[in-house]
C-alpha cells in the first residue's frame, strides 16, 4: 500500500444466495495506487472510483484529458441485436481476449459505456447490452421488476458470450450484475460495481394482504391509476425533452464536463419509441408502490465510469490484470 493511500477495511465483504450461501465476494482486493480518501459519504457527493472501500478522486486534469479518448461510435440505428424470449435485445461486442460484460444503469444504454468499451477492448473482448425496455432494445409492455434483467443477461452470457466472463455493473445493473453471479457461479468469475443502486424488493418476501373492500377496488384503485397515469405522462413527456434531460444529468454528474449532445442523444432517442411512455409507467409504478425499497436518488446519483473514465479504466485494468488473469476458481469483486 502507498504511503498516500489510508485504507479501512471494506464494510461490504460477502453477499450471498438465500438457498446456495455461497460468496460472491473476493478473497483479494485492487488498492488502486493514486491518492486516495477514506469517507464514502465524500466520495458520494465529491465523486470518485472505490475498491471494496478505497476511493480514488477524479482530478481537474483528468476530466480535461477524457476529451481526447478515444470513444464508442454513436449509431442511431445500433450495433448488433439478439431475439431473447420475443424481443429484441441491442448489445455491443468490441475487442479480444477474455470477455468482460457490462450492464448499464437506469434509463442508460450501451453508450454510456462510450469511453469505457474502447479502452477496456484493447485487452479483453468487451460486451455490453441494453436491458430490456432501455437504450436500443425492445420497450415490451410487461410487468418489470428486478429478476427479468437478471434473467436476461444470464441468458444473455450463455447464448452470446459462451464463456466465463467478469460482469460489470453500474448503478441498477450494478445490483443486476450481483445477482447474475449468485444465479450463474458456473460463468461469473469476478464482478465490478461502479456506484451500484440497492437491492429491489425480493419476489419471495410476501407482503400481508389485506382484506380489499368494494370501495377500494372499484372506485380507488382504477381513480388511482388515473392519476398515476395523468401525472406520469406528463413527467415522462417533460423528463424526454433533450433540454430536460441535459439538466438532470448535469444534476447528477458531479464533473458535468462530459454531458454533451453524445450523451444527451443516447437517453433521448430511445424515449421516441411508441412504447416508450407506457414502460416509464410501468417502472414508475413499479417504483412507487416500493418506495422504501428502491429510490431514483439513490439509482442516479453519481456515473463514476462517464466522469472519470480514465481512472476508472485504470482500476479496472489493474484489477483484471492481478485478479481476473490468475483464472482461480474463487469469484472476486470490484466496488468502484
Amino acid at each position: 500500500m502507498s504511503a498516500s493511500c489510508a485504507v479501512t477495511p471494506p464494510v461490504r465483504t460477502e453477499l450471498f444466495s438465500s438457498s446456495s450461501k455461497r460468496s460472491i465476494f473476493p478473497a483479494q482486493i485492487c488498492r488502486p495506487r493514486n491518492k486516495c480518501e477514506i469517507s464514502r459519504r465524500e466520495f458520494a457527493i465529491r465523486g470518485g472510483i472505490v475498491a471494496s472501500g478505497v476511493s480514488v478522486m477524479g482530478t481537474s486534469s483528468a476530466s480535461q484529458s477524457v476529451q481526447g479518448s478515444e470513444r464508442l461510435a454513436f449509431k442511431p440505428e445500433g450495433y448488433n441485436f439478439w431475439e431473447w424470449r420475443g424481443h429484441k435485445i441491442h448489445y455491443v461486442v468490441q475487442g479480444e481476449g477474455s470477455p468482460l460484460v457490462l450492464i448499464h444503469g437506469f434509463g442508460a444504454s450501451v453508450f454510456h459505456w462510450r469511453y469505457n468499451i474502447p479502452e477496456l477492448a484493447k485487452k479483453y473482448k468487451v460486451y455490453a447490452l441494453d436491458l430490456l425496455g432501455f437504450g436500443w432494445s425492445d420497450k415490451a409492455l410487461i410487468d418489470y421488476d428486478a429478476m427479468v434483467w437478471t434473467d436476461q443477461v444470464i441468458d444473455f452470457m450463455k447464448e452470446i458470450v459462451k464463456e466465463p466472463a467478469v460482469v460489470v455493473g453500474n448503478s441498477l445493473g450494478g445490483f443486476t450484475a450481483l445477482t447474475v453471479a449468485v444465479g450463474l457461479p458456473e460463468q461469473v468469475t469476478g464482478v465490478a460495481l461502479l456506484n451500484s443502486a440497492g437491492q429491489f424488493a425480493a419476489e419471495s418476501r410476501k407482503r400481508e394482504e389485506v382484506d380489499e373492500t368494494a370501495i377500494t377496488k372499484f372506485i380507488v384503485k382504477p381513480l388511482k391509476e388515473i392519476f398515476q397515469r395523468v401525472v406520469l405522462g406528463f413527467l415522462f413527456w417533460q423528463a424526454k425533452q433533450p433540454s430536460r434531460i441535459e439538466s438532470v444529468l448535469k444534476s447528477v454528474y458531479v464533473d458535468s464536463t462530459n454531458v454533451d449532445d453524445y450523451l444527451v442523444e443516447s437517453i433521448s432517442k430511445p424515449a421516441t419509441d411508441p412504447n416508450a411512455g407506457e414502460v416509464y409507467y410501468r417502472l414508475m409504478t413499479r417504483f412507487l408502490s416500493n418506495q422504501s425499497k428502491y429510490t431514483l436518488d439513490s439509482v442516479l446519483r453519481h456515473c463514476p465510469h462517464d466522469e472519470v473514465p480514465e481512472a476508472v479504466n485504470k482500476a479496472m485494468l489493474d484489477w483484471l490484470s492481478i485478479n481476473v488473469a490468475s483464472k482461480t476458481s474463487s469469484p472476486k469483486a470490484l466496488d468502484i
